[in-house]
């Protein structure tokens, strides 16, 4: 399973070029097998980004997500031991939807997809694929 990090949804929907060919592949055999990925804050995130206009997309949030989960994209919903789990991670940074996308991951045995580097040098994640390569 692949857990795309926020920025990494955000990518693939515009085929955005920072997507590297590696990580794109995987994505892509991900996909139709079911097994790709997203953490609900995520699309906390993406709202938020809309309303303080970083973010600008073609079609209303609400349809654009249920377009991805019916082309057969995992929600991972936020659960009260992922919360937990995020909370207590060692030495990690501070940002919370960062904390639970990584615990996410953590939870559900899941490589996660990002190009964040404070994520990237966390060594306790194992399973870790860089998006721009």
């Amino acid at each position: 399973m692949l857990l795309l990090d926020t920025h990494v949804l955000v990518w693939l929907d515009e085929g955005s070029h920072r997507l590297g060919a590696n990580a794109l592949q995987a994505i892509i055999e991900s996909l139709p097998a079911g097994q790709l990925g997203v953490a609900t804050i995520s699309f906390l995130e993406i709202a938020m980004l809309i309303e303080k206009n970083r973010l600008t997309m073609q079609t209303a949030l609400d349809v654009w997500r249920s377009d991805l989960l019916q082309a057969g994209l995992v929600e991972f919903p936020l659960q009260g031991t992922t919360a937990l789990r995020a909370g207590q991670l060692q030495m990690f940074h501070g940002d919370p939807a960062d904390r639970i996308i990584v615990a996410t991951a953590i939870e559900n045995g899941a490589t996660l997809v990002t190009a964040d580097e404070k994520i990237l040098s966390w060594v306790p994640l194992q399973q870790k694929i860089d998006a721009r390569l």
